[in-house]
């Protein structure tokens, strides 16, 4: 299947091969991963013991008021004012539940987008401590124009700065390459599990270790609940050389990561790696996609990523994507879970897929915002 994949991107008309090539698309490579996914040798599905998580996974934060949270505070405001943070934000999405437009600006709150409300906690976070934590956002294809237009001026590449992920071509159900009605090959971003490997070739990563930057915090760009907070930024600190993700409470209505035990250590599993559906349930906690990771490991990481083919409907047509996750992540290092508020001003989980959900959750992200200071 790679040889004839391969003649069949090899064999694409020049313009379409240079466009690809400009956006970092390596046939060959391209043509192993397919192979490697589509392998029936290659289950999707985990082997080995899995099971929900132990206590000792879960962590929780301190009361507020209590001299732990108070400690926790203290370290998060010192990491704060020495620029050691940045906050890197999955802004590569299309919404296509809202139209077809691009996630970032859209209008979140009333006259603001996503984007903005982005930059604003930004300013919110450099009038308390006097330092702009990095805003790093990763773009895709379909969405770095348009956030760069958005930003104009904004974007100097530090303080504010965009990363491209890369890009791949949807193929048919027997792995050939598809083309679309006016017969062009189809690209598509293959998934936030592109992060990792983008942003260290961004260069910002090595740039901000040098000027003594620590920690990363990775979120979803439509979830304002998690923001640069002084007590998950000092919790994060006082762990030392882990990779924190953020959980909530578990609801029958959750789909996607589900935070596990693989082989006796905590994992990201999403349901369809899971060889029985109940597994899913009997874990307490749902992954929120938010990360905090040491930049230094980040910038260590050499993963060998698995890539999951899976359906798309495109233009009437069934399709296969390849995709790597994020939240991959807790397979390649030390992992603990943060269980944070899921409801409430303090809510770090405020996610919105469609135009019905951000209107039903708008009060929500607008208190979220108040309580923090980014709205008045």
């Amino acid at each position: 299947m790679e040889s004839s994949l391969l003649a069949q991107l090899e064999a694409l008309e020049a313009h379409h091969r240079s466009s690809l090539e400009a956006l970092g698309f390596d046939a060959p490579s391209f043509a192993r991963l397919a192979e490697q996914a589509l392998a029936r040798h290659q289950p999707r599905q985990v082997l080995g013991r899995v099971e929900p998580p132990a206590a000792e996974d879960l962590a929780s934060l301190p009361a507020a008021g209590s001299a732990a949270h108070g400690r926790l505070v203290e370290l998060g405001e010192q990491a704060l004012r020495g620029g050691h943070c940045a906050l890197v934000v999955l802004a590569g999405g299309m919404a296509t539940r809202m139209g077809g437009v691009v996630k970032a600006l859209v209008e979140a709150v009333p006259g603001q987008s996503f984007l903005e409300l982005r930059l604003a906690e930004q300013r919110t976070l450099e009038r308390r401590f006097g330092v702009a934590p990095p805003l790093w956002l990763m773009t895709s294809d379909a969405t770095d124009g348009p956030i760069r237009q958005a930003l104009g001026d904004r974007l100097d590449g530090e303080r504010v700065a965009v990363f491209r992920q890369s890009v791949a071509l949807r193929l048919t159900a027997q792995g050939d390459l598809w083309r679309d009605a006016s017969g062009a090959p189809s690209p598509y971003a293959p998934g936030h599990g592109d992060l990792p490997e983008a942003l260290q070739q961004s260069g910002l990563l090595q740039r901000f270790l040098a000027r003594g930057g620590r920690w990363l915090t990775l979120t979803n760009l439509d979830n304002l609940g998690a923001w640069l907070d002084p007590t998950v930024v000092g919790w994060q600190a006082a762990q030392g050389e882990i990779l924190s993700c953020e959980v909530v409470e578990r609801r029958a209505t959750d789909r996607g990561g589900v935070p596990m035990r693989w082989e006796g250590r905590p994992v990201v599993l999403e349901e369809f790696r899971l060889s029985e559906p109940s597994l899913a349930a009997a874990s307490p906690v749902f992954n929120t996609n938010s990360f905090h990771v040491s930049a230094r490991q980040l910038a260590a990481l050499r993963a060998q990523w698995t890539y999951f083919a899976v359906d798309k409907q495109v233009d009437d047509a069934q399709v296969l994507q390849l995709e790597r996750l994020l939240g991959e992540l807790t397979s390649f290092l030390p992992t603990r879970f943060l269980t944070v508020p899921r409801t409430g001003p303090s809510s770090r989980f405020l996610p919105v897929k469609d135009a019905a959900e951000l209107e039903a959750r708008r009060a929500e992200i607008e208190a979220a915002l108040r309580a923090r200071g980014v709205l008045p």
